[in-house]
């Protein structure tokens, strides 16, 4: 009996630590005072405030371009990758496995100035062009972890089965891969697009003049001082990733019914 709310008082302790800092940011974006050091009356001013500041609506439209649009390209390449890495032999998938978790082990910092190096190489202006190829880099080996272990759940004659009754290759993996290995895609490509949405470092190396996201303009904003504006951004990215991830896992309890 002791154990039993010794563990329920770890689990509360665990999750206030980690939900208690978002719980403060949410509670003084609705406070009437600049200061979080006092309470100043509840309000919706910094709510409003937020989709009149043009800095961060201009950002907020990149992050969510960006995002977007490198969390589909690194779903499709990381999907196919997944693809031709279950058919290998052991050998060649474990040292090409080995290389995928190369850059998610790599600090953000060094992807970051790689990419940077090797678009100025290459005579590529930095700009929005390279911040999304940039996110696409860094996102693609984690749809890759995500999109795999449903290959390895699923038997591995199945493709040649549905190619041996007439289907082609590109029809097999549709109607009969493709259903098998959805809801690792989903994963991978909500996995993609909060990465993005959440990258700093990366995307700091990689952007030019006129091209920010939100992560670059809160930084910038930060070094000024935190505005309440910024807590309520943040508030409303919490809510749309939580709303996001309660979608993700209704659709997989529905599936597995």
């Amino acid at each position: 009996m002791v154990g039993k709310w010794l563990k329920r008082l770890y689990t509360i302790l665990m999750f206030g630590f980690l939900y208690a800092p978002i719980a403060v940011l949410a509670i003084f974006s609705f406070n009437d005072s600049k200061s979080t050091a006092k309470w100043g009356g509840f309000t919706f001013d910094w709510y409003k405030s937020l989709f009149q500041n043009d800095l961060i609506m201009r950002s907020l439209y990149y992050t969510i371009l960006v995002a977007i649009i490198a969390s589909a390209i690194s779903t499709l390449i990381g999907t196919f990758a997944a693809f031709g890495l279950y058919y290998m032999k052991p050998l060649k998938q474990k040292v090409l496995l080995n290389v995928n978790s190369l850059p998610i082990l790599n600090p953000d910092i060094v992807t970051g100035i790689s990419l940077m190096t090797l678009f100025v190489a290459l005579n590529i202006k930095l700009g929005l062009i390279t911040m999304i190829l940039a996110h696409v880099t860094f996102c693609i080996p984690y749809v890759v972890l995500s999109v795999l272990p449903k290959f390895k759940q699923m038997p591995s004659e199945m493709l040649e089965a549905a190619m041996d009754l007439g289907a082609t290759p590109w029809y097999a993996f549709r109607k009969v891969i493709y259903p098998e290995i959805k809801p690792g895609i989903i994963t991978g490509a909500l996995i993609a697009f909060t990465l993005s949405i959440d990258d700093f470092v990366i995307s700091f190396f990689n952007t030019g003049s006129g091209v920010s996201n939100l992560s670059i303009a809160i930084y910038s904003m930060a070094r000024r001082g935190i505005k309440p504006e910024i807590n309520a951004l943040s508030t409303l990215m919490f809510i749309t990733v939580l709303i996001l991830l309660l979608i993700l896992n209704k659709r997989t309890k529905i599936e597995e019914i």
